[in-house]
C-alpha cells in the first residue's frame, strides 16, 4: 500500500512538471548576433572590379590595386605621373541596409602628380553606381564618399568625412548641396590603422563611427537633382569601392553585416543596431 502511495506521488510530480518543462522550452531566447561576411579574403581580389580612369573596366592599370602581406595595396610604383587616373576597387555585390567595416592606413609618399588636396587621402564608396556603367574618362562613382584623411602632422585633420561626387544629402533637416563636409573626429598620423565603420539604411539614414565613436551622420542620401527640383532621386543602396587617389594606402580588412532582412522590420532593426553598436571595435596597431 505504502509502495503504491509513493509511485501515485511520484506519477503526479512529473505530470505537474511536464508544463514546466515546456513553458521553459518556449520562453524566447535572445536572438544571435549577425555574423561579419569578409569582403576580402586577405589573398587575392576575387570578386572585386576595377576602374581607373581612362582605362578600361579591369584594366589594372600599373598594377594600382594588389595585394600583398594581407592587405589591399594602393600603389603607384609603375605611374610616371598621376595625370588624375582616379582609381576605384569595386566589390562585386551591392548592399542597401548594412554596416561596412574597413581598416586601414596611409604610408609612403604621393606620386608625382597628385593634387595637394589627394595628400594621404583615399575613401569608401557606398549607396554607387554599377562600374559597368562609369564612362571611360569619369574620375568618381555618383556615390556617397566616406572620405579618409590622414593627418599631415601640422594640425588637425579629420577622417570619415562625407564627399559627394554626382549626390548630395539631408542633415538636420536641411538637403545638403556642399561637396564635402568635415566629421568630429580626431586627426591620424603616421602610418596607424584606423578602423572606420559605415551604418546605411537603404535611404533613410547614414552614420559613421571611427574607432567605435560616432562621428558623423545624416539622412536621404540621393542623385544629384534635375530639372531644378530641389532634392534628386533618392539613393536606397547600391556598389561599395575603395579609392585609389594618388596617395599609397592599404586595406587590411573590408567586412560588412548585411541588415537586409530586418529592413522591413523596424523594430527588429533598432535592436539589432543597438546591440551591434554598444561594441566599440578599435583598430589594433
Amino acid at each position: 500500500m505504502k509502495q503504491n502511495f509513493i509511485s501515485s506521488m511520484i506519477r503526479v510530480a512529473i505530470t505537474l512538471s511536464l508544463p514546466l518543462v515546456f513553458l521553459g522550452c518556449s520562453v524566447k531566447q535572445p536572438s544571435p548576433s549577425p555574423k561579419w561576411e569578409q569582403l576580402f579574403d586577405g589573398k587575392d581580389l576575387n570578386g572585386w572590379d576595377v576602374k581607373i580612369r581612362k582605362h578600361d573596366l579591369n584594366d589594372n592599370f600599373g598594377n594600382t590595386f594588389s595585394v600583398k602581406d594581407g592587405n589591399i595595396q594602393v600603389r603607384y610604383d609603375k605611374y610616371t605621373d598621376f595625370d588624375e587616373q582616379y582609381g576605384h576597387l569595386f566589390y562585386k555585390k551591392p548592399y542597401s541596409y548594412y554596416l561596412i567595416g574597413v581598416e586601414y592606413r596611409f604610408t609612403g609618399d604621393q606620386v608625382k602628380g597628385g593634387p595637394g588636396w589627394a595628400y594621404r587621402n583615399s575613401g569608401i564608396m557606398i549607396h554607387g553606381q554599377d562600374p559597368k556603367t562609369m564612362k571611360k574618362d569619369q574620375d568618381f562613382p555618383n556615390s556617397i564618399e566616406v572620405q579618409l584623411l590622414g593627418g599631415a602632422g601640422n594640425g588637425e585633420r579629420s577622417t570619415a568625412n562625407l564627399c559627394t561626387p554626382g549626390t548630395q544629402f539631408v542633415k538636420d533637416g536641411k538637403v545638403i548641396k556642399t561637396h564635402c563636409i568635415e566629421s568630429n573626429s580626431k586627426t591620424f598620423n603616421g602610418e596607424q590603422w584606423v578602423r572606420v565603420e559605415v551604418l546605411a539604411l537603404g535611404d533613410s539614414l547614414i552614420v559613421h563611427y571611427v574607432n567605435g565613436e560616432e562621428v558623423l551622420r545624416y539622412n536621404r542620401p540621393q542623385l544629384d537633382p534635375v530639372g531644378g527640383a530641389a532634392e534628386g532621386q533618392l539613393l536606397t543602396g547600391g556598389s561599395i569601392s575603395l579609392q585609389s587617389e594618388s596617395h599609397p594606402v592599404d586595406f587590411r580588412k573590408v567586412e560588412i553585416i548585411n541588415l537586409e532582412k530586418y529592413a522591413k522590420n523596424p523594430a527588429k532593426l533598432q535592436e539589432v543596431v543597438q546591440k551591434l553598436m554598444a561594441e566599440k571595435r578599435v583598430a589594433k596597431q
